[in-house]
């Protein structure tokens, strides 16, 4: 099951040609800045950390609005390859609003839809990683709500 902000986001892209497709994911890592943490909001959880998988720190911050849904602000470390801030980009913009429920079901299938299979193949380490840190923070945070 896929969010409708994310869907619509993969039904832009999923008929793209490589180059456009490629054009379209710059433009998403170009305007990741615009999904950091907005001051004065305080977040329910803040994750900052650097993995294995990635070639920087990455910071998920989360908060449950009023009616339970859930909104994401990622903070990226300069090192962080295009591909990984346009994903971080993409998935904040598609997943934020979201019940905690329907981020923890989205399965990563998606993906290939976005970036294609040469990118996917290529990328194959990292381009899963923010939806699973994503996931993870919002798995703590419905734990913690319990």
């Amino acid at each position: 099951m896929i969010p409708a902000a994310l869907q619509e986001i993969i039904d832009f892209f999923e008929p793209l040609p490589e180059a456009e497709r490629r054009e379209n994911l710059i433009h998403y890592a170009e305007s990741a800045v615009a999904q950091a943490r907005r001051p004065g909001l305080i977040y329910d959880l803040e994750e900052v950390r650097k993995d294995q998988e990635c070639s920087d720190m990455v910071g998920v911050f989360v908060y449950l609005d009023g009616e339970g849904c859930v909104h994401f602000a990622i903070e990226l470390g300069p090192k962080i390859q295009t591909l990984t801030k346009a994903m971080a980009t993409i998935l904040c913009r598609g997943l934020n609003g979201c019940l905690p429920d329907e981020i923890l079901a989205v399965k990563p299938d998606f993906i290939p839809r976005i970036v294609g299979a040469d990118l996917v193949r290529l990328r194959s380490q990292t381009i899963y990683y923010i939806l699973g840190r994503m996931q993870s923070i919002v798995q703590t945070l419905v734990n913690c709500e319990l």
